[in-house]
């Protein structure tokens, strides 16, 4: 079977890459588990090319149509549909975050309609999907209210997926993650990249800055556990998911104070003292719109991981971070 990762040079499409080779088997657009022959990483940076041999990379943007086309044929199994502009990045230039986030989406779910069958298609959504005056905890039920860019144009997708399913189009799986926390590597756009930055930063002796008050709540998931459940969503029967094809994974629900104790705890007090509070009003505009409590039964269950506490989740990064 063939597979395709789009944004296959990020860190989540990266580690979802080792974790299918490794695997080796996933379950086929028939619903019979089959060997992977071939996993294409599909991204506008360019990915390093991988000693395996069922690795194939393609470089191009899934703003081109054509590009899209022509990894998408008539042979793919499975597509785990990760490229995005990030958050910060999406609100502060509009025209990029709709190109790539919607238009890019549009290109996919175009490309896989002109297949003579319904792949299966896991797409990533976000907390940025509700906004705004909220329960807490946020249901399964609960509507979608993004209050911002970036969570308008996850939801747009969310619906498209949706719609495209419900055509029998493509047999479509959407996941709203929780900031993904600790990310590896240098910071990026993201509005909630300080949530990584704040553990990663002090770990490696870097002061961080901290853009929103202690008392901040977060919904958080480590990535293995994100990887895992983008896995395990391909691998559920296309019935678990019914009409509504989009759930809120079960995440953590930690303030940002909370965080910095864990890391006092783990780490150490002189790791702590490197994390300093100096809020940025363009941060806290979105990341104060996005909730922390959620109640995500159904992704419960349907069986989804969830991570044990924050804890826990440093000390996975602290094991596997680079060196």
């Amino acid at each position: 079977m063939k597979v395709v990762i789009t944004g296959g040079a990020g860190f989540l499409g990266r580690m979802l890459t080792e974790s299918l080779l490794k695997r080796g088997r996933l379950v086929d657009r028939q619903g019979s588990l089959s060997d992977i022959d071939e996993l294409v990483l599909f991204d506008q940076d360019a990915v390093e090319q991988h000693p395996d041999p069922r690795v194939h990379v393609v470089t191009a943007s899934i703003c081109d149509p054509e590009s899209v086309a022509g990894v998408v044929t008539d042979q793919i199994d499975g597509v785990f549909h990760l490229a995005a502009v990030v958050s910060g990045e999406a609100e502060a230039d509009f025209d990029k975050g709709m190109a790539v986030n919607l238009g890019g989406t549009l290109n996919l779910l175009e490309a896989c309609r002109r297949l003579p069958y319904a792949p299966r298609l896991v797409f990533t959504s976000s907390v940025a999907a509700f906004g705004g005056e909220l329960p807490s905890p946020v249901l399964d039920n609960t509507a979608t209210t993004p209050r911002s860019s970036y969570g308008v144009q996850k939801v747009i997708g969310e619906l498209l997926l949706n719609e495209y399913s419900r055509k029998n189009f493509i047999d479509g799986r959407g996941l709203r993650l929780p900031t993904i926390c600790v990310r590896p590597g240098t910071p990026n756009k993201a509005a909630s990249g300080f949530a990584s930055g704040i553990i990663r930063e002090p770990i490696d002796g870097i002061t961080a800055l901290c853009p929103v008050t202690p008392e901040t709540l977060m919904w958080l998931m480590s990535p293995p556990t994100a990887v895992a459940n983008l896995v395990y969503a391909h691998e559920l029967p296309p019935a678990a998911f019914g009409n509504q094809r989009c759930l809120s994974l079960e995440g953590l629900t930690v303030s940002v104070g909370d965080m910095v104790a864990a890391l006092r705890t783990t780490c150490g007090d002189e790791a702590a003292a490197r994390v300093e509070w100096r809020r940025d009003p363009a941060v806290e505009a979105v990341v104060s719109t996005w909730p922390g409590r959620f109640e995500s039964a159904r992704a419960r269950e349907l069986g989804f991981y969830t991570d044990r506490d924050f804890e826990t989740i440093i000390r996975t990064y602290l094991k596997t971070k680079p060196t």
